[in-house]
């Protein structure tokens, strides 16, 4: 069963079909896509594709990804949840993205906060990593504001638009550690 979640002012909600336009409007912005290592959406196939990739990542333990929705307004503004989510190793890497009519409002720092929480209390994850363009000042910054620590930078790890890109890589670590830094 896919978990729900609430904070303040959204809800972390399972995905579907139906939310393929939401979905699109997001990743077919190259605002959103600028450092996302993945190409620009330029169909709505590929919204539904991706979609169901979501759903799969989530069958198989790979992955969990929530849609973000204002409580109260239907329609999604972006996702958030763990890639490479490992439960023998209790890891996961946390990625995200908003359509950019919503940026600076605090969602993305919002839903973060809460999926951390639910990632060490109920997933049991030790460690939860992030993966971030140099470039990307804004999600470095809200990273750093969020307690994640970083712990080097890896040179043409990701490629966007055929371009070789460096990245940081940042970690929030263990659940001993994760009522301090809360």
């Amino acid at each position: 069963m896919f978990p729900k979640l609430q904070t303040e002012r959204l809800v972390l909600r399972e995905i579907k079909l139906q939310d393929a336009t939401q979905i699109y409007q997001v990743f077919s912005n190259d605002e959103v896509t600028k450092y996302y290592g993945l190409k620009t959406f330029n169909k709505l196939e590929q919204a539904e594709k991706v979609i169901e990739a979501f759903a799969t990542s989530f069958q198989e333990k790979r992955g969990i990804r929530w849609g973000i929705e204002l409580k109260g307004k239907a329609g999604l503004i972006g996702t958030i949840g763990f890639n490479l989510w490992s439960p023998a190793h209790r890891r996961a890497e946390v990625g995200y993205e908003v359509h950019p009519d919503f940026w600076r409002f605090g969602y993305t720092s919002e839903a973060l906060t809460k999926i951390v929480e639910y990632g060490f209390q109920e997933m049991k994850l030790t460690r939860i990593g992030a993966v971030v363009f140099l470039e990307n000042e804004a999600s470095n910054q809200l990273l750093l504001k969020q307690g994640f620590e970083k712990e080097g930078q890896l040179k043409n790890y990701m490629y966007q638009n055929n371009k070789a890109h460096d990245v940081t890589m940042f970690s929030k670590i263990l659940k001993n550690n994760y009522n301090e830094v809360i």
